[in-house]
C-alpha cells in the first residue's frame, strides 16, 4: 500500500504548526514532511514527532532570502560557502529529528548566467552534500520545480535531473519527482515516472492546475497512484497541495490509503 505524508507546512495550517504532528497522526497519517522547520526548534519537532508516532520523512535546505525570492544556492556560481552553511544547518536538522532525506534547492541564477557553469557547480555542491550525508544515512534530494511558481529556477526538466544524478554518481543523491511540477513543464507522467523509476527517492503529489487536492483537475490520480503502488517503488508519496477549503473536508481521496 503507499505511504502517503503530510506536507504540514501545507495541510493541517488551521492550526498552529506544532499543532498539525498530532492532527496528521489523528487523520491517520505516519509521515510528515516539513519544508521550512528551522523556525522551531530541532528538539521541540523531534518531540512532536515521538508522541505522534510520525517520522519526518522530508525537509529543504534553507529558503534563504524569502520563499519564492532566493530559492537554495546548489545551482549558484560564487555562493558555495552558502550553500555548504545551509547543506550543514539542514543536514544538522535533520539529524536531530531522524529525518532520512533532504531536498537540496538549486537556486535561482542571476539573468545571463552561463547555466553550464551552474550544472558544474550543483554537481559539485550535491557530492560534497552527499559525502556529508552518507555516514548520517541520510539521502540527498533533487527537484525540477515549473517556472511558473518559481521563475527562473535551474533545475525545471526530469531529464535534466536524470543528467546531473548520473553525473553526481553517488547512491545516496536521487530525484525528487513531484508531479504536479512535472505535469505543468512536461506532462507524460506515467511513461516519465516509469523512465525515471530507478532514480527516485521521493515523491509529491497535487492538482493541476491550482495545487489543491489530487482529485481537482487534469492530472488522473487514481490512475498514478495505482502505477506508484504497483511498481516497485517503496519510498513516501508526499501530499503538498493547498486544500480549497478545510483539510479535513478535502482528505477523502486518501481513504482508500488509511487515511481518514
Amino acid at each position: 500500500m503507499l505511504k502517503l505524508a503530510a506536507n504540514i507546512n501545507y495541510l493541517f495550517t488551521e492550526l498552529p504548526f506544532l499543532e498539525r504532528f498530532s492532527a496528521a497522526a489523528d487523520h491517520g497519517f505516519s509521515g510528515v514532511e516539513i519544508l521550512m522547520p528551522y523556525a522551531y526548534r530541532a528538539e521541540d519537532v523531534s518531540s512532536c514527532l515521538q508522541l505522534n508516532n510520525l517520522e519526518c520523512v522530508l525537509i529543504n535546505t534553507p529558503y534563504g532570502e524569502g520563499f519564492g525570492g532566493h530559492t537554495g544556492l546548489g545551482a549558484i556560481n560564487g555562493r558555495e560557502k552558502g550553500f555548504y552553511d545551509d547543506a550543514n544547518r539542514a543536514l544538522d536538522y535533520a539529524e536531530k529529528i531522524a529525518c532520512r532525506r533532504v531536498h537540496a534547492l538549486a537556486g535561482i541564477p542571476e539573468k545571463d548566467t552561463d547555466l553550464d557553469i551552474c550544472r558544474e557547480k550543483f554537481v559539485t555542491n550535491l557530492r560534497v552534500m552527499a559525502e556529508l550525508a552518507a555516514d548520517r544515512e541520510i539521502t540527498i534530494l533533487i527537484e525540477p520545480l515549473n517556472i511558473f511558481d518559481f521563475p527562473g529556477y535551474y533545475l525545471t526538466f526530469q531529464e535534466q535531473a536524470h543528467s546531473i544524478l548520473i553525473d553526481v554518481g553517488m547512491a545516496n543523491v536521487a530525484l525528487q519527482m513531484d508531479f504536479y511540477h512535472c505535469q505543468i513543464m512536461e506532462g507524460d507522467l506515467a511513461s516519465k515516472f516509469n523512465r525515471f523509476q530507478k532514480n527516485i527517492g521521493h515523491i509529491q503529489i497535487a492538482g493541476v492546475p491550482g495545487r489543491n487536492e489530487p482529485f481537482i483537475g487534469e492530472i488522473n490520480y487514481p490512475y498514478i497512484l495505482e502505477l506508484i503502488d504497483s511498481s516497485d517503488y517503496t519510498g513516501w508519496v508526499g501530499a503538498e497541495y493547498t486544500p480549497i477549503g478545510t483539510t479535513k473536508a478535502g482528505l477523502h481521496w486518501t481513504k482508500s490509503y488509511g487515511i481518514k
